[in-house]
């Protein structure tokens, strides 16, 4: 992590909530920690009776930064096609939430941040998180709003994982629920993807079991090559064959050496070096497991409807065609349990090339569908728009 990520972990730019010792959050692990810090954005304001509040769950190596420029990267929020005034989660409209998730590294407490307890960064003395865990964090902070029920939860990826899992745990305080590209577990191949990934990191000797930042060390290199390894599976052969193929990068000819003679190398070295600068190692090692251990339906006897019995909440599902690390069969079985708990629910295909990602990018189905569904709930619930503002 450069200069600028470290002064994020423990000073984030963001707002910050402390929860002392007497408000522990209680893990998975068997564990509680406290003191515990959640970093978070927010963008909109919240109406006199607190119902217009949409939480945004971010995916594995994003952060509360949706729709602000970020201040490592100095690049616009991840998310910027979708949070905004006038964009489908209109903060004209809406009380938009992001937090970053616990095990993370942009201010919310994780393996970069301090110890109380030491003085020293928590390293992999942190706990193992869990989905379920960030789902915990995330209420604390609701709770700390002062929101009793939140009008939406959306979230893609692992984002999606924490939507479905608000909705099993807190079955009464969602109203809408919005999950992209994900899946109820992850399966073995999602998990082999995530261990190439964790090896890379560990096997960096200046990772030094953990211990680097103690040491001032810096495992970028085996940080780069997971992030390389992780980007390929956000992609589809049909993208990166339209967008490389097999061009060569500034040359004319191969130079018959292992540089990087190919631009879909240069592309993924630069996604490799770039990463680096903004994420922290250890970070990744946890929120890779939090998802690799996700599998709602365990949780409730194998049945995975039985996660969902009891909700109100109504869904919209969506998957894209070409998204192979988490395909459309992964919608249809939450669609399948949701119709089971007899939840209402619509479900979405999206007919693209753009791979697991195109629920980052400007992908016009996309967009309007969630345009649609929102505005559809906010109707249900009687969310006017407001003064100037048309309803589309």
């Amino acid at each position: 992590m450069g200069v600028e990520a470290f002064r994020e972990v423990e000073n984030p730019s963001s707002e910050v909530v402390r929860f002392h010792a007497d408000q522990p959050l209680s893990m998975d692990a068997g564990v509680s920690i406290a003191p515990l810090s959640i970093a978070y954005q927010t963008y909109g304001r919240l109406n006199a009776d607190k119902s217009n509040a949409i939480l945004v769950c971010h995916a594995l190596t994003g952060d509360q930064h949706v729709a602000n420029i970020h201040p490592v990267t100095g690049k616009q929020g991840w998310w910027t096609t979708m949070v905004g005034p006038g964009r489908p989660i209109d903060t004209n409209r809406y009380f938009v939430i992001c937090s970053n998730v616990i095990g993370g590294c942009m201010g919310s407490t994780g393996p970069a941040s301090l110890n109380p307890a030491t003085g020293q960064v928590w390293g992999l003395d942190l706990p193992v998180v869990t989905i379920r865990d960030m789902v915990r964090a995330q209420a604390m902070l609701v709770d700390h709003l002062g929101i009793e029920k939140l009008f939406c939860v959306a979230g893609g990826s692992m984002g999606g994982m924490q939507v479905l899992q608000w909705v099993a745990s807190y079955p009464d305080r969602v109203f809408a629920a919005l999950p992209i590209a994900t899946a109820s577990r992850h399966t073995a191949q999602n998990i082999a993807f995530h261990e190439v990934g964790r090896q890379a990191v560990m096997a960096d000797p200046e990772w030094s079991g953990g211990r680097y930042a103690a040491l001032g060390k810096h495992p970028t290199k085996g940080l780069a090559v997971a992030r390389m390894a992780a980007h390929i599976t956000y992609l589809s052969e049909g993208a990166l064959q339209r967008k490389f193929g097999r061009k060569l990068q500034d040359r004319e000819a191969p130079t018959f050496s292992f540089d990087a003679d190919f631009q879909i190398e240069n592309y993924l070295r630069y996604q490799g070096s770039s990463f680096v600068d903004r994420f922290d190692a250890n970070s990744y090692l946890y929120v890779t497991r939090a998802c690799d251990y996700f599998d709602l339906a365990a949780d409730y006897g194998g049945v995975l409807a039985r996660a969902f019995l009891g909700a109100k909440t109504r869904f919209c599902v969506v998957s894209f065609t070409s998204d192979w690390l988490y395909p459309t069969s992964d919608a249809r079985a939450i669609v399948h349990a949701l119709n089971a708990a007899s939840l209402p629910v619509s479900f979405v295909e999206i007919e693209t090339d753009k791979g697991h990602d195109a629920f980052l990018l400007d992908e016009p189905d996309f967009i309007a569908t969630t345009r649609g569904f929102l505005e559809a709930a906010a109707n249900a619930r009687g969310l006017t728009a407001p003064a100037g503002v048309a309803a589309q």
